[in-house]
Order: structure tokens, then C-alpha cells, then sequence
């Protein structure tokens, strides 16, 4: 394998690497931009934002707030608590930013909003990690500025 990979990185220009990394690059600020675009625009407590982390999930799915998760719960243990529902999308642990700690809550995204209820009826007290789990339906359609979504769409 060591012989292969010397061979495959002889065969490689100089030219064709900056056009790699150039590529690469572009690539990157695109996509920085296209989440600025996508920045979903938010209000609570008297405040209006934009969320630009809100664009990594999908636009028409169904929520589940998790709360009371340990700080050894992270994506991929969250994930698998509720892979077995059949319209299971993605899960989410936040985290504090400067400490990298859990903020003891996450999100699981479905996008049959059966799935939601099932999921709700079935985990909500169940062991995840170290701590049973509470569930409640999300609540972030009602804090969408849809107003100012309108006028990011116009």
C-alpha cells in the first residue's frame, strides 16, 4: 500500500495539486456562502437573529427536543437511540462553544411526524447514556421570524 500511494503521489503535478487545492477552496467559501444565505432568521424574548446553524437540517421535518442528556451523550449516541423509527433523519447534542461540554439538550429531526409521536410515546424516560431522557415536540416553528424569511426569499 506504502508503494502504491508513493506511485499515485509521484503521477501528481504540481499543477494539478494547486488546482485541487484552488478547487477545494472555492469550494469552502461557496459553501460558507451558501450557509449565510440560507441563515434562517429567528425570533424570541424580544430579539430577532439569524441562525445560520439551523441550515444543516432539513426545511420541512419534525423535532424532537431531548432534554436532560449527560455529558456523555453525543451525536452518534443519540443517533442510534433512535435509528430503529424508519423516517429517522439526523440528531443533534449542543454543545457549549468554549468548553465543548454538552449543554445537557439536543434535537432528533423526522420527517413522517408519526415517527414523532411514536418516538415520543416510546423513548420519552428511556436510558440514554447514564440519564433517562426527556421529550417534548420542538418548538422552533414558532420562533421563525417569518417575516423576515419572507424578505430573505424576495
Amino acid at each position: 500500500a506504502h508503494q502504491l500511494f508513493q506511485r499515485d503521489a509521484q503521477t501528481i503535478t504540481p499543477e494539478a495539486l494547486e488546482n485541487v487545492k484552488a478547487a477545494l477552496a472555492s469550494s469552502e467559501t461557496e459553501h460558507k456562502a451558501e450557509t449565510k444565505k440560507r441563515a434562517i432568521p429567528r425570533k424570541a424574548a424580544g430579539q430577532s437573529w439569524e441562525d445560520p446553524t439551523l441550515a444543516e437540517w432539513p426545511e420541512n421535518d419534525y423535532r424532537l427536543f431531548c432534554g436532560d442528556l449527560g455529558n456523555e451523550v453525543n451525536d452518534d449516541v443519540l443517533s442510534k437511540a433512535f435509528a430503529r423509527f424508519p423516517t429517522f433523519n439526523m440528531a443533534k447534542v449542543i454543545r457549549d462553544k468554549r468548553t465543548g461540554k454538552t449543554k445537557g439538550y439536543g434535537f432528533v429531526s423526522f420527517l413522517d411526524p408519526a415517527d414523532l409521536a411514536a418516538a415520543l410515546k416510546e423513548m420519552n424516560g428511556k436510558y440514554v447514556g447514564n440519564r433517562p431522557i426527556k421529550l417534548r415536540k420542538s418548538s422552533r416553528k414558532e420562533r421563525t421570524d417569518q417575516e423576515a424569511a419572507e424578505r430573505q426569499k424576495a
